[in-house]
C-alpha cells in the first residue's frame, strides 16, 4: 500500500509511472493529457486506493523522457492505443479499468474500441469518443471556434517558440485555473529539450483516415460545463457512439482540468463505472 513510481521498459523505450494502492487491487491505468503528466490524478489516486484499487498512471509517450520518439507517426492515434496496450503487459496488467483525461481520454477510447480485451471499463474525462468530437466540428460553429487552438499546435517551431515565450506565459493560460504549483512543474517538464515537440506531435499526427467505431464496453463519460476545448454539442453527442452499457456524468461549475478541480466528483464517478462493470 502507499504510492511509488516505476520506471518499466516497452522494448526500447522507457514509461515513468506512478502507483497506488494495495498491488493485490483491482488495476486502473490513468492516462492523462496535454500538456500535464501523470502528476495530474495524484488528488484522484488516493482516493481511488482507500478503495482498494491499484493504480497506474503513467507519463506518456513523448512525456516519459526514455519513451519520447522522434517520429511524428509515432503519434498517431493507433500508434498511441498499441504503445499503451504494450505497456499494460509489461505492467502485467492483462486487462484494467482504463480512465484517462484530455488527449489521455483519446487514448482511452482507442484502447476501448481497437483493443477491447484489455478494457474492463472504461471512463473517460472530458473528450468524448473521436467521431462525436468530429461530428460536432464539423457541424457546430461553436465547437470549431473551441477548436481554434489545434491550428497553432500543427505549426512545427512555432508552436514551440509562442508556448514557451516569455516564461511559458502561453503555456500557463493553457492550463487555466489548474493550481499554480501544479502548472510550474508541467512547464518545467516541457521545457527540456524535445519535450513539447513530442507533446504537440500529438496533436501534429491527428487524423480522421482511422475511424473509431462505436465502443461496446461498459463506460462512463464525464464532462464539465465550464469547458473551454469542448462544448455541449460534442459531449451529448458521445452517448450515440457507445453501444454498451453508458452514463453520462456533467459537472457544474468546473473548468476542463477536472481530475485537479473536482477530484472527489471524478473519483466517485470512476469508482461507480468500476462497480457496476
Amino acid at each position: 500500500m502507499g504510492a511509488g513510481q516505476l520506471q518499466v521498459d516497452v522494448g526500447d523505450l522507457v514509461f515513468d509511472v506512478r502507483t497506488d494502492g494495495p498491488e493485490d487491487g483491482r488495476p486502473v491505468l490513468l492516462l492523462h493529457g496535454f500538456p500535464q503528466t501523470s502528476l495530474s490524478w495524484s488528488a484522484v489516486t488516493p482516493l481511488l486506493a482507500k478503495a482498494g484499487l491499484r493504480t497506474y498512471a503513467p507519463d506518456q509517450l513523448g512525456y516519459s523522457p526514455g519513451a519520447r520518439p522522434g517520429e511524428t507517426d509515432a503519434y498517431a492515434l493507433p500508434a498511441l492505443a498499441a504503445v499503451t496496450a504494450d505497456l499494460m503487459t509489461a505492467l502485467d496488467i492483462p486487462t484494467a479499468d482504463v480512465v484517462g483525461h484530455d488527449w489521455g481520454a483519446n487514448v482511452a477510447w482507442a484502447l476501448a474500441g481497437w483493443h477491447a480485451d484489455r478494457v474492463r471499463t472504461l471512463t473517460a474525462v472530458s473528450v468524448p469518443h473521436p467521431t462525436a468530437y468530429t461530428l460536432a466540428y464539423r457541424a457546430d460553429p461553436e465547437q470549431k471556434e473551441r477548436s481554434a487552438y489545434i491550428k497553432l499546435f500543427w505549426q512545427a517551431g512555432k508552436a514551440e517558440r509562442v508556448l514557451l515565450e516569455d516564461d511559458a506565459r502561453r503555456l500557463r493560460r493553457v492550463l487555466g485555473d489548474v493550481p499554480a504549483e501544479a502548472v510550474d512543474t508541467y512547464v518545467a517538464h516541457l521545457s527540456a529539450a524535445g519535450a513539447l515537440t513530442a507533446a504537440l506531435d500529438w496533436y501534429r499526427a491527428m487524423s480522421s483516415s482511422t475511424p473509431l467505431d462505436p465502443v461496446g464496453v461498459p463506460t462512463t463519460y464525464v464532462w464539465s460545463d465550464e469547458d473551454m476545448a469542448v462544448g455541449r454539442t460534442a459531449a451529448e453527442a458521445c452517448a450515440d457512439q457507445v453501444t454498451g452499457d453508458y452514463r453520462f456524468v456533467e459537472l457544474t461549475g468546473i473548468s476542463h482540468w477536472i481530475p485537479e478541480k473536482a477530484p472527489e466528483a471524478l473519483a466517485a464517478a470512476i469508482l461507480d463505472r468500476v462497480a457496476r462493470g
